[in-house]
């Protein structure tokens, strides 16, 4: 974020703050949709999986299109490591960013660390 962003320059960015309390579950539907124009029908599979001693929460996906009888599947991981807001602040304060404020929501409510919505509002120190 430093090399693209201008002395000055301001971004935010959302945490996940629920990812490493996320229960786990296995071969859970969570979407099923015809395509568009067409009689494909779509649908996504996952698991939920925590690796608690790398701190990782891992969601494997299965991502299947049907077309009458013929059925294509695609599967990938995604894995997300959650920091605490200390964490995050801290290692945008040593890579030179002052925090200008935290929010718990998208209207400008106040953080807590059980809000479901964490942003991170900072610039990069002139």
């Amino acid at each position: 974020m430093r090399s693209v962003l201008r002395p000055g320059g301001t971004f935010a960015m959302e945490l996940v703050p629920d990812v490493p309390q996320r229960s786990e579950y296995e071969h859970r539907g969570s979407h099923c949709r015809r395509r568009q124009g067409g009689s494909a029908r779509i649908s996504l599979v996952e698991s939920v999986r925590q690796e608690r001693p790398r701190q990782l929460t891992v969601f494997d996906q299965e991502f299947a299109e049907r077309r009458g009888h013929c059925r294509t599947t695609q599967r990938f991981s995604l894995a997300f490591r959650t920091l605490s807001m200390r964490q995050m602040t801290g290692r945008l304060r040593r890579a030179g960013f002052t925090i200008d404020r935290l929010e718990g929501d998208y209207v400008g409510g106040p953080w807590t660390a059980e809000a479901e919505t964490w942003l991170v509002v900072a610039h990069r120190a002139r």
